[in-house]
């Protein structure tokens, strides 16, 4: 039996933020778009600091140095959202 998988490139391409939404384009041509609301300190910064990201772990993740967030393209493929504040 021959088994063939699908292959994918889950790096980032692209980010940018509207009024309510994160939205990340992957190297394999896939956007995802999640809700700011899920990620308060994304939600809370100023545009240009949502406008300062970097690429991360290899380019399978985000980081915004301004206000210390990270995310993962995995993370947000789950659309696992921040952990809730204890």
């Amino acid at each position: 039996m021959n088994i063939s998988a699908k292959v994918t490139d889950e790096q980032v391409l692209d980010v940018r933020c509207d009024a309510h939404s994160l939205i990340v384009d992957l190297m394999d041509g896939r956007t995802i778009s999640v809700p700011l609301a899920w990620y308060p300190r994304l939600l809370h910064a100023t545009v240009e600091q949502r406008a300062k990201w970097e690429l991360a772990g290899a380019g399978y993740g985000i980081h915004w140095p301004e206000i210390d967030e990270d995310l993962s393209t995995e993370g947000l493929l789950r659309g696992a959202p921040a952990p809730k504040a204890a």
